[in-house]
């Protein structure tokens, strides 16, 4: 019997795009899928192009979950997700983005043959908004610590992640103060020793257009900085946040208020960096 997995789409005023993205979980060669969907309170079409799928859906999956209500964000949705999955797996996929066939199927080989990975990831394509393939991404390594969680030094990306549901139960879900839900939820799930691996082979196509979070540099440098605090006592703590600062200071210099955000304590990290190399 093939395990459960729970896929779950986030969807907040995509309907140019949410039913190319349903329509890649449908074609997974992976039969035994449970499929919930959570619109935010979309504005636009979306929850119209969702029902008129709905049907293929119903007769495609093991079991199907859709909800629309208020916009509530993005990690409230994704926590009332993880709470309806029953899967052994599960996997989120923003309304944007897209799976290829074999995902599921390589994903849950590689879980089950490797009880001691907590969750894995793989490559993408980067598309644009016409689905046009722009580029493959593909990293050489294999798995990441938590330092080089931390220090952003990870290619983990989030669209093609399938983690066991217990784990993100575990560590609580997701933190409904954080924007940078997926970076949070590493650092917590590495903190406690969680191992998550990476497989070199392309499984998921990410959108890029405007309407990304990830395009606008200032507010996606502040998030970060909210995502590091709790982590203040570790070692290489000042390291990442004078990356980031570096980066607040490039989006929002300002002859006067240059330390708007978050002070650059420039002799703090020259204390830091002279004991860390001339010890």
């Amino acid at each position: 019997m093939q395990p459960l997995v729970s896929i779950v789409i986030p969807c907040y005023n995509h309907e140019v795009y949410i039913q190319e993205s349903i329509r890649s979980i449908i074609d997974q060669t992976y039969l035994n899928i449970e499929l919930i969907i959570i619109d935010d309170g979309s504005k636009d079409g979306s929850v119209d192009k969702i029902k008129d799928i709905l049907p293929e859906c119903d007769r495609r999956f093991t079991r199907v979950y859709f909800n629309t209500r208020s916009n509530k964000g993005l990690c409230r949705t994704l926590n009332e997700a993880l709470s309806l999955c029953q899967g052994k797996y599960v996997s989120m996929i923003a309304s944007d983005d897209m799976m290829l066939p074999t995902k599921t199927q390589l994903q849950v080989e590689y879980l089950e043959a490797h009880k001691e990975v907590n969750g894995v990831f793989a490559a993408i394509e980067l598309i644009d908004s016409q689905s046009k393939v722009l580029e493959q991404r593909i990293s050489t390594h294999s798995e990441y610590s938590f330092d080089e969680i931390l220090l952003n030094l990870h290619d983990l990306p989030t669209l093609t992640q399938m983690f066991h549901l217990n784990d993100l139960i575990e560590v609580g879900g997701y933190d409904e103060n954080m924007k940078i839900e997926d970076w949070y939820m590493l650092l917590k799930l590495t903190k406690q020793g969680k191992v998550l691996k990476y497989i070199p082979q392309v499984v998921c196509r990410y959108r890029i257009h405007d309407e990304s979070f990830s395009q606008n540099g200032l507010q996606m440098a502040v998030e970060m900085m909210k995502v590091i605090q709790p982590y203040r006592k570790e070692k290489r703590f000042l390291d990442i946040e004078f990356k980031i600062n570096r980066l607040i200071l490039k989006y929002n210099y300002k002859p006067k208020g240059i330390f708007i955000y978050y002070p650059v304590k420039y002799i703090t990290y020259i204390k830091y960096w002279l004991k860390k190399f001339l010890i």
